[in-house]
């Protein structure tokens, strides 16, 4: 999970400054991997050093693939030093919904989130995406499907991958206007990003409004599929490890 940051005491690499396109580049998010993601302008920058486990190539091809279909950043530009991986995006409208001014009006937060996911359930065509985000990828195959207790399919969508409240993209009248951070976007059953999406509700705004979450997005609570999911996202990296 992302979290907001404070630009780090130590020199900010001089690429990142040539890739902001003259803007002075302010620091977003941080996560546990030492990525980076600043804003410059209209753009976004994202850079993760080699060994972090993560990939911003794979994440550009999922982002030029759903850019056909729903709203999420435009690649601008993108490549690799001797240090790390870089990511350019044009900036996207709207806020961010752990914003303050979301964080303010966590019941129009929740709502927004709901009905993104399936906005984006809905619109991601799952014949055509070439992307795995299924239990066992996500687990490296390290144990056969019948042991690690996969619930039935309700239904095969193409996922977000990383349903967290900070990537929907909000518009000012409280309707969802898009998604950021793909990196794991692939097709599984629904239930993946709603499990996480619903539990992530209350680290952001407290407890309390998961309903809003399913009754905007549509759909009854389903406590086998929550609780399987939640829990292989949180360990999915140790499953059969």
């Amino acid at each position: 999970m992302e979290h907001t940051g404070s630009l780090s005491p130590s020199p900010l690499p001089p690429f990142i400054r040539q890739l902001c396109g003259g803007s002075e580049p302010e620091l977003v998010w941080t996560n546990e991997r030492g990525g980076t993601t600043f804003r410059a302008g209209d753009r976004f920058v994202k850079w993760n050093p080699h060994g972090s486990g993560l990939d911003l190539d794979g994440e550009r091809l999922r982002m030029e693939w759903a850019v056909h279909w729903h709203a999420v950043p435009r690649v601008l530009d993108w490549g690799a030093t001797d240090e790390a991986q870089w990511l350019v995006t044009a900036a996207l409208p709207g806020d961010g919904a752990v914003t303050p001014a979301w964080l303010a009006r966590p019941v129009e937060a929740a709502r927004a989130i709901g009905r993104g996911l399936r906005i984006l359930h809905e619109a991601l065509p799952v014949a055509h995406c070439p992307f795995d985000w299924s239990p066992e990828k996500r687990t490296g195959y390290r144990v056969p499907a019948e042991r690690l207790g996969i619930p039935p399919i309700d239904r095969l969508v193409v996922c977000h991958g990383d349903p967290c409240s900070p990537n929907t993209l909000i518009a000012p009248d409280g309707s969802p206007a898009g998604h950021v951070d793909l990196g794991s976007l692939g097709v599984a059953d629904r239930w993946a990003d709603l499990a996480v999406a619903s539990m992530n509700l209350d680290y952001n705004y407290g407890p309390d409004w998961e309903d809003e979450f399913f009754k905007a997005y549509g759909i009854a609570r389903d406590e086998e599929r929550i609780a399987f999911y939640r829990h292989l996202w949180d360990n999915e990296d140790n499953i059969g490890a």
